[in-house]
């Protein structure tokens, strides 16, 4: 019995240029696909010398249904996110999934603090939205980093929810590329490590580099529990 993945197939409804260089793409078609927040699919990617499979996770929420919004930039050298940015509206796309273990499966019991940076929001924008689905949430909040306004995607909306639920807090973060690391570091270890004795939050983390190891170092080493500190490095 073949245990391979059923490949889907979806054609491009519409397309939302955030900036220059970030782009998100709305597929729809692929029915019976089905995912939780965090996850990803796999594209094949055909180039003219073989076919790339590459990873791209899911921004929109389950229950928006179809067109399911994937999130991606531009990155230098990638012939894969090239051939993304030369698809048009009307193309197909072939992907498998869902994939990856960095998900929110069941709403938050305890406060929960989400950090991403740039295009990493994209997990973390499908989470927030289902832990706010829930009226009596714990406190939620949402540090989010990038190193222009326009790379802070879905500000408006995050900044809605913020305004229209007290227990929902947002702050953003620029800086240069190459002091994000330390920015996020210093922040978090002043909100969630010295500020106070608790222990008892759960924390969400994705961006790029090894930045994101220290943050989950730095949390786990301040008395955080292992399976509190959940994280997805790029």
């Amino acid at each position: 019995m073949s245990s391979a993945r059923p490949v889907y197939r979806a054609r491009i409804e519409r397309i939302f240029d955030h900036t220059p260089d970030t782009r998100s793409l709305f597929i729809r078609g692929a029915e019976g696909f089905r995912f939780v927040p965090g996850q990803f699919i796999s594209i094949s990617i055909p180039l003219p010398n073989e076919t790339r499979v590459r990873p791209y996770t899911i921004a929109s929420s389950p229950e928006d249904g179809q067109p399911m919004e994937i999130c991606f930039n531009e990155v230098a050298g990638g012939e894969g996110v090239r051939w993304l940015f030369e698809r048009r509206v009307g193309d197909e796309l072939a992907f498998t999934g869902p994939f990856g273990a960095f998900t929110m499966e069941h709403l938050p019991s305890v406060e929960t603090v989400f950090i991403a940076a740039a295009t990493a929001i994209a997990p973390i924008r499908p989470m927030i939205r289902l832990a706010l689905g829930d009226r009596s949430h714990p406190p939620l909040s949402l540090v989010y980093a990038a190193d222009s306004t326009g790379h802070l995607l879905y500000r408006d909306e995050f900044e809605r929810r913020a305004r229209d639920d007290a227990r929902f807090s947002f702050a953003t973060m620029l800086a240069p590329a190459a002091d994000l690391d330390a920015r996020l570091h210093d922040e978090v270890e002043r909100r969630w490590v010295k500020a106070d004795p608790d222990r008892s939050r759960h924390f969400y983390i994705c961006g790029v580099g090894k930045g994101i190891l220290r943050l989950r170092d730095l949390l786990r080493a301040a008395g955080y529990e292992r399976r509190a500190v959940r994280y997805e490095m790029w």
